[in-house]
């Protein structure tokens, strides 16, 4: 099949933010905006009252868990800037002959890879997910992308001045999400949302605080694993990426149609659906929008999201050294049990993804700066995990997916807030989140408490660590070998 050429539309961040200057300035409107101030002392009222009757709020109400932006549609916003729970649409199957296998929690698992070099149906498709993924035609007001949140010059984070913050910007320019982007490398091996569960001889006291549920039986251990998002609420590529479309936070088209109407005044377009999955696609709404899903959702599954070829994997296979620094941060990384979650072994041949895939809660705390400036009530709990429609063991409260480390040094903020600004803060909070009289570097002032206390990882793991600044240092230095060679201009 002869390669399709399709014209990109890139967002540069200039038109993205002509006329805004900054986040504080893009949302000064809301502070003049008495009917929006009214709603948000509303909501804080209503989550108050229902935290004195030991009820938490549900993220799935919008009313509960973030002030309503004022819409001509009158369409509340959903509580975080990550899509809303896409429909349960049967996926097109995707062109795949590549596939790498990883071991995931013992179960053998195929994570599909997909390749451009020996199938051109495939490689056609990732040529279109590449389009699509950097056209900003596709959002209400024309200007945003997929690209504009994550970068692919920039390791594909949202590299605009305003998202260090934590979260991103939305189409209007003056909506803001209470999470941050995740990262979009190296999530082809990103299992599907799993729950496994396992006798358990360790008993664990339910949550006094919160209502009794009757899944959590303490003789057995559930775990979670996989899926998109932060929270997993989308299990694969392909659901993931309608999310942000029809997101009113996010890309803020109305409806699927209006979608599939944008991807159709571009003649490319046309004709390249149509050659990869029927002349018919665009009789049905459903099917087309799953067809802009698969697109995409290939291009990420790409060999060019997933090189490893950094310094990391490089000193791996012999071609360089590690410095005795990087070497040592190495040690440090695997001595302080750091490879429980985050594992750097190879496994079936597949080289190391510094991830188990599974969910825990490090003790994060809220990110005040940011909430000062989406409007989300201060006192809102982002239960992670367990605000996933299909998780209800309170003992999951708290958990966000754990990351893969790959690029970690270039894709600022970190953590499912962006509490942290830069990487050595991070290991920081590690090493001394439990130390008593520790400083935030970013602050100057101690750590705050976690937004969610229950289920933390602690002990050997979080918390007290014991490193010297040194030590901290040689961990970060670890971590940036980590970085593939495309982006090691970026480190520091």
């Amino acid at each position: 099949m002869k390669t399709l050429t399709l014209t990109l539309s890139l967002c540069a961040t200039a038109t993205l933010f002509s006329g805004c200057g900054s986040v504080a300035d893009a949302l000064s409107n809301l502070d003049n905006n008495q009917s929006i101030q009214q709603v948000a002392q509303a909501d804080t009222l209503e989550t108050q009252q229902n935290a004195q009757a030991g009820n938490r709020p549900n993220r799935n109400d919008v009313s509960q868990t973030q002030p309503r932006f004022e819409q001509a549609n009158n369409q509340q916003r959903p509580p975080n800037n990550q899509g809303r729970r896409p429909n349960n649409n049967q996926n097109i199957a995707n062109d795949i002959n590549t596939t790498a296998n990883f071991n995931v929690q013992g179960n053998q698992q195929n994570i599909p890879l997909v390749t451009t070099q020996n199938d051109a149906q495939v490689s056609d498709k990732i040529s279109l997910g590449e389009a699509l993924f950097n056209d900003t035609t596709l959002s209400a007001s024309r200007t945003t992308s997929c690209a504009s949140c994550h970068n692919p010059q920039e390791a594909f984070i949202d590299s605009r001045e305003n998202a260090i913050i934590g979260a991103s910007l939305g189409d209007d320019t003056l909506s803001l999400g209470d999470r941050n982007a995740p990262m979009v490398t190296y999530t082809a091996f990103i299992p599907s949302f799993t729950q496994t569960t396992n006798a358990n001889n360790n008993n664990r006291p339910n949550n006094a605080n919160r209502p009794n549920n009757a899944n959590n039986n303490t003789n057995q251990r559930t775990r979670y694993s996989g899926g998109q998002f932060w929270d997993g609420r989308s299990s694969t590529l392909e659901d993931q990426a309608k999310g942000p479309f029809l997101n009113p936070i996010e890309m803020q088209m109305p409806d699927e149609a209006s979608v599939i109407a944008r991807v159709s005044e571009n003649s490319n377009y046309v004709s390249s659906m149509q050659a990869l999955y029927g002349e018919d696609i665009f009789s049905s709404s459903t099917n087309a929008f799953n067809a802009i899903a698969d697109a995409i959702a290939t291009f990420e599954r790409s060999s060019t999201l997933s090189t490893f070829d950094s310094k990391f994997d490089r000193a791996r296979r012999g071609d360089i050294q590690l410095s005795q620094q990087e070497q040592e941060g190495q040690r440090l990384f695997r001595q302080n049990r750091c490879t429980s979650c985050h594992d750097d072994r190879t496994r079936n041949n597949q080289a190391s993804l510094f991830t188990n895939f599974r969910y825990e809660n490090i003790g994060v705390p809220k990110n005040s700066e940011l909430r000062a400036l989406n409007g989300v009530s201060s006192t809102f709990i982002d239960h992670g995990l367990l605000d996933n429609p299909e998780v209800t063991d309170n003992r999951q409260d708290g958990r966000f997916r754990v990351p893969s480390l790959r690029n970690v040094a270039v894709t600022a903020p970190y953590t499912h807030n962006g509490s942290f600004k830069d990487l050595k803060t991070m290991v920081h909070f590690y090493n001394t989140r439990d130390v008593e009289g520790a400083l935030n570097p970013q602050t100057n002032q101690p750590w705050e408490d976690s937004e969610v206390r229950n289920n933390r990882v602690g002990g050997a793991r979080v918390g007290n660590l014991n490193l010297s600044s040194e030590e901290e240092d040689a961990i970060v230095a670890f971590l940036k070998t980590l970085t593939d060679a495309r982006y090691e201009s970026l480190v520091d």
